[in-house]
C-alpha cells in the first residue's frame, strides 16, 4: 500500500502537538516528534535557572545531535512505507532540521539536503505562530519572537523543496484537526 505521509509542522508553540493528540484520539496513524526527548537528554545536567534559547549549545557534538534528529526522522519515513492506511502524519518533517539549522546559523552538507530531497512527503499543513496560545516550557526554550523567525525559516525550507504549504487557520484544536482532514479528502 502505498500510504500518503502528511507533514503537521510550524513554530514552536503553535499547536502541532494537540493537534497529533487529537487525530490519535480519532484512531489516525501519527509519528511523534523526536526532537523533544533529544533536547531533554541533551540539556538534563544545565542549571535550570539559566535561560536556554538553543539546546545544541550543551550538546558535545552539535553535528552529529542534528545527525541523530535526521536519521530518526528518516527511519519515521521510511517506516511509514510498511503501514496499512491511507494517510499517516509526522509530527514535523525532515526539511524542520535544516529550517531548525538555518535558524541558528549552523552549516550542514548535502547529507542534509539529500535527506531532505529522497523522502519527500505527500502534503504539508503549517501551523502558524499564535500569540495567544504560545507559552516556553521545560523544552521549549524559544521567545514567541524567535518563534515567529522559525517559521519563517519552515517557510523558506519547504518551499525551496518544492512543497506546496498549506496553512491551518486559528481556531480551536478540533477545527484545526477537521480543517487537515478535510483538505486531505478533498
Amino acid at each position: 500500500m502505498n500510504t500518503k505521509r502528511i507533514v503537521i509542522t510550524g513554530g514552536p508553540g503553535t499547536g502541532k502537538t494537540s493537534v497529533i493528540d487529537a487525530l490519535k484520539e480519532n484512531d489516525f496513524y501519527c509519528y511523534d516528534e523526536i526532537i523533544r526527548a533529544m533536547t531533554l537528554a541533551a540539556t538534563k545536567n544545565t542549571n535550570p535557572e539559566v535561560h536556554i534559547s538553543n539546546p545544541i549549545d550543551f550538546v558535545s557534538d552539535p553535528k552529529q545531535f542534528n545527525t541523530d534528529l535526521i536519521n530518526g526522522r528518516v527511519a519515521n519515513f521510511n517506516a511509514a512505507e510498511l503501514l496499512v492506511r491511507d494517510f499517516c502524519f509526522f509530527d514535523r518533517g525532515i526539511p524542520d532540521v535544516l529550517a531548525y539549522m538555518d535558524f541558528f546559523n549552523q552549516t550542514y552538507d548535502t547529507f542534509f539536503t539529500d535527506a531532505c530531497s529522497n523522502h519527500k512527503y505527500d502534503m504539508v499543513f503549517l501551523l502558524p505562530p499564535w500569540k495567544a496560545i504560545y507559552k516556553s516550557d521545560s523544552e521549549r526554550f524559544e521567545s514567541f519572537e524567535q518563534a515567529q523567525q522559525i517559521h519563517e525559516h519552515l517557510v523558506k525550507t519547504y518551499q525551496k523543496f518544492g512543497y506546496t504549504i498549506i496553512e491551518v487557520p486559528f481556531d480551536s484544536i478540533n477545527e484545526r484537526r477537521n480543517f487537515i482532514l478535510n483538505s486531505i479528502i478533498k
